[in-house]
């Protein structure tokens, strides 16, 4: 309260004149013959609007201050501090082609470039250097695509484009920038291969059911004989089919959870033996002994049981099949407990080329097609156990020599 009669006292004194000029109004209305009600409600509100406060103007904001100094060397060291940050390689050049600047991305990927070295010593692609001649010539971005084979294959979007003067020296200057896109294009190319090996295996059995079915129809129609033996080679694409499709599935299921560790505890040891008698009759058939090597205690590991017991099917299968001649397969658990535990599917057949091992958990390769056609596979089987194991945050490591033998070796 006392603040606000100081404040009606301040304002008061302020506008005293206007008060009193009110005042005499007010009488003056009254004497000439004005109703009193109405001159003191009219006076009021007079007052009421002499004595509320006035709106005050804001202070314009500051203006900013623009300043045309060349950057201090403190700048600069955090320019080129940022620049080195950088993962991609950036050359920043001169007009006449020569190297002013190049971050620690770009001396790792092309070496060291002292400054003022000309462009075309050190880049000797003359696509790159076409692209530079011309945004030098016109002022104007450019950008190609460029490959290299040496030291190993890549592949980069080189661009480049003008940058501001300099503000001590007024040079124009260009900014060569290769963002590496290797990767990228790796995996468009194993889409597109993955796509076409895809379509080769379907097309070559709905080739056979389509031919055998027209025979039936035309030539065959009435050969029981033909028909029986017709229709049993028939059943056998159509399962080949549907193996492949099934396998298809299984990849696509596994890429969706990849990025998801499983979480339940399993003992490989039992499990190892239930794959071993899974197999039992296959392997009867193809006159291989299936060998278990167990430890004495349990063997955990945190895992998908269906998926993992998918993976050991996978191994040991194909020891059997591919390994057949060896008469044997040694299965060996190790490690439970507080050390890390290991499965080995070891087999004795004719081994697999050097060549071929890094390539082997590619989808659909196949280190002898017509072998593995007609022992049924599809080529996706170790795709399906890379891809499991990646989930499984283990590893698979091959070691085979021709004629010795292949060692198939499960790291978790």
């Amino acid at each position: 309260m006392k603040a606000i009669a100081e404040r009606l006292g301040e304002t008061l004194r302020e506008r005293r004149w206007l008060v009193l000029l009110s005042i005499v109004a007010g009488v003056a209305l009254v004497l000439a013959g004005i109703h009193t009600l109405a001159v003191g409600l009219l006076w009021l509100v007079l007052m009421i609007a002499l004595l509320s406060p006035r709106g005050e103007k804001a202070a314009p904001p500051p203006q900013p201050v623009l300043t045309t100094s060349a950057p201090s060397a403190s700048d600069l060291g955090i320019l080129v501090a940022a620049f080195n940050a950088l993962d991609m390689p950036i050359l920043v050049i001169s007009g006449d082609e020569s190297v002013r600047l190049q971050n620690r991305a770009a001396e790792k990927a092309f070496g060291a470039i002292p400054a003022n070295t000309d462009l075309s010593a050190r880049l000797r692609s003359p696509g790159i250097l076409d692209m530079v001649r011309e945004t030098i010539a016109t002022g104007k971005p450019n950008q190609i695509e460029h490959s290299e084979r040496i030291p190993s294959d890549a592949v980069y979007i080189v661009r480049a484009a003008p940058a501001e003067k300099a503000a001590d020296t007024g040079e124009q200057l260009f900014v060569l920038s290769f963002r590496d896109v290797s990767q990228a294009r790796r995996i468009e190319r194993m889409r597109s291969d993955f796509v076409a090996n895809a379509s080769h295996e379907l097309r070559t059995p709905l080739a056979s059911l389509r031919g055998f079915i027209e025979t039936l129809q035309g030539p065959a129609r009435g050969d029981t004989k033909a028909h029986e033996r017709f229709l049993g080679i028939m059943h056998e694409q159509a399962t080949r089919m549907s193996r492949l499709v099934d396998d298809l599935l299984s990849l696509s299921r596994l890429e969706l959870k990849s990025h998801i560790a499983p979480d339940e505890s399993i003992d490989l040891a039992p499990l190892l033996g239930h794959v071993r008698d899974s197999l039992a009759p296959l392997a009867s058939e193809l006159g291989v002994e299936v060998v278990l090597d167990l430890p004495a205690h349990p063997a955990t590991v945190q895992g998908d049981r269906d998926e993992l017991t998918e993976v050991f099917e996978n191994l040991i299968e194909n020891a059997c099949k591919y390994g057949q001649e060896g008469k044997r397969v040694e299965v060996t658990l190790t490690g439970g407990g507080d050390e890390p535990v290991e499965v080995s599917v070891r087999d004795h057949g004719p081994g697999i080329p050097a060549e071929h091992v890094p390539r082997i958990t590619e989808r659909f390769y196949r280190v002898n097609v017509e072998a593995s056609r007609t022992k049924k596979g599809t080529g996706l089987g170790l795709a399906i156990v890379k891809h499991i194991l990646t989930r499984h945050r283990a590893r698979l490591i091959v070691q085979s020599e021709v004629g010795k033998g292949t060692v198939f070796t499960v790291k978790f």
